[in-house]
């Protein structure tokens, strides 16, 4: 995954040495040291091997579900519409509260195991349907008890700047002083948090408001990221980028100045085709301004009971090309390179020396292939810190 003729960096006849969790050489097999000649040796048949893959935005702890506004939907209600009828974030917070740590865990495995069966190393999760501090926290809890229960690392984004809820509609700015910058300063208390997210939307907060967030999480030293310009613009992705935002997600509304301010601070544009297909959005993000600009692209499900109830990153893949017309190669970083980096790790995402040794093997000839199709997985094993 380091650019090459190829766009893939793909070394054919390859060799790749392991010690200690990490990657400690990796090139053609007719050049690997002799230092490494007596080393067991574990042929993989051929297969393409690449970084396990990173799914670098979710919401898989959660109540409920919304199959009945999936529903309302089709018969032609929009994603703002549902939201505004009390549907929407909304519904499922009402779950989601009700929900105790042990169930929010048990209903979330079945979504990480799936997305663990298709090489998926590292998940990030999202707190933001509780909306007060105890469902938070809980939330957050449950988070980081999947990263025990499960051999996968679990990256947490503390998002309670996500809906208004009921008991302070139309009074925002006092959620945002009441609740939403409290809980995080209990939730940083307990090392819940990794991130701080918003939801800068006509539907949501304001940029004023977000920044506030923002603010609270400088002050706890957290970097910050946000759901931006996904059903307007209302210049998420420039405050993001002033604050130095490890990512900018969604971005379907994102304009020139937007990708310009993106590129300058070195944010992610993280590209989520699961939910503008289950939305059936038809304004695209704009990836020609993204790659204009060298902006790194991110793909991921967005996993989430609303707008993308989908758990395959081979999936949103297949949809980045297809829906958007990223190339395959554009993809796979996406889901590696780029993932890892909307997530501030730089220690995975490529296959080099030193990295982390979180591996999967394909049984496939060509990395291409794993975009190409869709609904099957080839998926041969994951390799996680060395370990088969």
């Amino acid at each position: 995954m380091r650019s090459g003729a190829d766009q893939y960096g793909l070394i054919e006849d390859a060799a790749l040495v392991l010690a200690g969790g990490k990657i400690a050489w990796i090139g053609a097999q007719a050049h690997l040291p002799g230092d490494y000649a007596a080393l067991p040796v574990r042929d993989m048949g051929g297969r393409l091997l690449t970084p396990a893959l990173i799914d670098c935005h979710t919401h898989v702890i959660h109540g409920g579900n919304r199959a009945a506004e999936f529903q309302m939907r089709l018969r032609g209600a929009s994603y703002e519409e549902v939201a505004r009828a009390g549907g929407g974030i909304v519904s499922t917070v009402t779950a989601t509260r009700r929900a105790s740590e042990d169930d929010l865990v048990a209903a979330a495995l079945p979504y990480v195991d799936a997305m663990i069966s298709e090489g998926v190393a590292v998940i990030e999760i999202k707190s933001g349907y509780g909306l007060e501090q105890d469902t938070e926290l809980r939330m957050l809890r449950a988070a980081r008890r999947i990263g025990q229960l499960r051999p996968v690392l679990v990256r947490t984004s503390y998002l309670a700047a996500h809906a208004v809820p009921a008991e302070y509609k139309g009074r925002a700015d006092a959620y945002i002083d009441q609740v939403c910058i409290p809980a995080l300063h209990a939730a940083h208390a307990e090392r819940l948090v990794d991130a701080v997210d918003g939801f800068c939307e006509g539907i949501a907060f304001s940029p004023v408001q977000i920044e506030r967030v923002f603010q609270a999480a400088r002050s706890l030293g957290l970097p910050v990221k946000l759901h931006a310009e996904q059903l307007s613009n209302l210049g998420g992705a420039a405050l993001a980028a002033r604050y130095g935002a490890m990512s900018a997600d969604h971005l379907e509304y994102l304009d020139e100045a937007g990708v310009v301010a993106m590129a300058a601070a070195g944010t992610v544009a993280v590209i989520l085709p699961g939910a503008f297909y289950t939305l059936r959005e038809t304004h695209m993000p704009p990836i020609d301004l993204l790659r204009k600009y060298a902006v790194p692209m991110a793909v991921a499900t967005d996993m989430n009971p609303g707008s993308s109830p989908m758990t395959s990153l081979l999936l949103a893949m297949n949809m980045a090309c297809t829906l958007f017309r990223m190339t395959p190669a554009e993809a796979l970083a996406g889901a590696t390179t780029h993932a890892a980096r909307a997530l501030g790790l730089t220690d995975r995402g490529t296959l080099a020396s030193g990295q982390i040794a979180d591996l999967a093997v394909w049984n496939c000839g060509h990395p291409a292939e794993l975009a190409y199709r869709i609904g099957f997985n080839p998926l041969h094993q994951r390799i996680i810190g060395g370990v088969l």
